[in-house]
């Protein structure tokens, strides 16, 4: 029997990549999306696409449910993918907002993670891999939130990864840097929403740094890799008989690793200023 992974996100980018990848590779893949067109369009192209949105309780219940049925109640691997950014300084970040993002980014990957770990101890074995960021590590200036969310993701993966210590079950975390999506263009909307920068202190930095990063395209990043890349890593993880606790994937993100445990906080500081 072909083995099994449910990953989510799916309607582009990374989760979009990964899905047809695995399955050139022989999975059973469940390509699941937010929202139900990106569905019909998955089965179009020939996968099987439960509706998941991770900020919909239910629909994360369904569409694992969807899955079980489908397999006959196993499942080998999750890929949890899906994710937005709330670009802004923090100081102009509303609490609604940071409730918004952790609901998209946290907390309907641990909903969803929490149901699947009991179907993995029953069978014995499984493989569970978040998608965090070289933001799960470092932090970068406007991108509050989103960091907010990658450390949390970071530090509930590696508590899990030891609690789980001899059931079978694999916690991964992949890392990447910049990676070819729409993540930018996907922000504007969450950016609009809770950001009054015109208001803002950091009104002038808005203007000549943010907006024009957020509105104004300027083609791919001088280190950016295709979505591609994070696939071989998450290939990697689900069938390597040992998978790594976490796999980088650019250039900057191995840099930053690099750095972060070589250079004084202070350091860092210094350089990440500079990048902002």
């Amino acid at each position: 029997m072909k083995k099994t992974i449910l990953i989510t996100g799916c309607s582009s980018g990374i989760g979009l990549d990964a899905a047809r990848g695995m399955r050139e590779r022989g999975w059973r893949v469940f390509a699941s999306c937010r929202q139900q067109r990106d569905c019909d369009r998955m089965r179009a192209e020939g996968f099987e696409s439960p509706r998941i949105d991770y900020t919909d309780p239910e629909s994360i219940t369904a569409g694992l449910a969807e899955v079980l049925e489908a397999t006959g109640g196993t499942l080998d691997a999750l890929f949890n993918n899906g994710a937005h950014g709330l670009p802004g300084a923090v100081e102009d970040l509303p609490t609604d907002g940071l409730r918004s993002i952790f609901e998209a980014n946290f907390f309907g990957w641990h909903e969803l993670t929490r149901q699947v770990i009991p179907v993995m101890r029953r069978q014995g074995h499984g493989r569970i891999v978040q998608n965090s960021s070289i933001l799960g590590f470092v932090t970068f200036p406007w991108r509050g939130a989103y960091v907010a969310t990658k450390y949390a993701l970071e530090g509930l993966t590696d508590t899990l990864r030891v609690e789980l210590q001899g059931t079978g079950i694999h916690m991964v975390l992949i890392e990447p840097g910049p990676v070819t999506s729409k993540i930018r263009e996907k922000s504007i909307p969450h950016f609009e929403r809770f950001i009054d920068w015109q208001a803002s202190p950091l009104r002038e930095l808005y203007e000549s740094r943010l907006l024009k990063r957020l509105y104004e395209s300027s083609g791919p990043d001088r280190f950016e890799l295709p979505a591609s890349a994070v696939t071989a890593k998450l290939a990697h993880a689900c069938e390597s008989r040992r998978p790594r606790p976490r796999y980088y994937v650019t250039t900057p993100t191995h840099i930053a690793g690099f750095l972060r445990r070589i250079l004084p906080t202070r350091a860092i500081d210094r350089i990440l200023v500079r990048l902002g």
